[in-house]
């Protein structure tokens, strides 16, 4: 007997779109470097520079905002570890029910490790790769660890 496509489930719940546009969106940026080493970071999206931030291990930058009514909110980040002379630069929050998800519809977690950036998977409880690091710390160069 063969499956029917029409009954199978998701992996992804589908949420009602509009009632995206009502909901506060948090996005936590998180050290989870070993050492106490200092995250750097610099997030922005088009209209918002929320700044350069020195992030001491276990310590989180977080932001809250609604999206806009055409769906094309986008924020990203830039991170570095000055002390292994790592970075990277990646979204952080764009519109996708998979990215809605794993952030439990309200608060996507990303969490800075010491082999890679992570997505707190929320609903299934566990830390999922995103990103490795890339070699060199790029534009945070000058920034100043306060």
């Amino acid at each position: 007997m063969a499956a029917n496509p029409s009954t199978s489930t998701s992996l992804a719940p589908t949420e009602d779109r509009r009632n995206m546009l009502y909901q506060t969106w948090h996005v936590h940026a998180v050290n989870g470097l070993s050492s106490n080493k200092i995250l750097l970071i610099h997030c922005k999206s088009r209209d918002d520079d929320l700044g350069e931030r020195n992030l001491t291990a276990g310590n989180e930058f977080q932001w809250k905002f609604k999206t806009n009514l055409f769906g094309t909110t986008l924020f990203w980040c830039f991170m570095a570890s000055r002390s292994d002379h790592v970075h990277a630069k990646f979204n952080v929050f764009w519109d996708s029910v998979d990215l809605f998800y794993r952030c439990n519809w309200k608060n996507c977690i990303w969490i800075a490790k010491d082999n890679g950036i992570y997505l707190k998977n929320i609903p299934e409880g566990y830390d999922e790769f995103q990103f490795g690091w890339e070699r060199g710390i790029g534009p945070l160069a000058n920034f100043t660890i306060v």
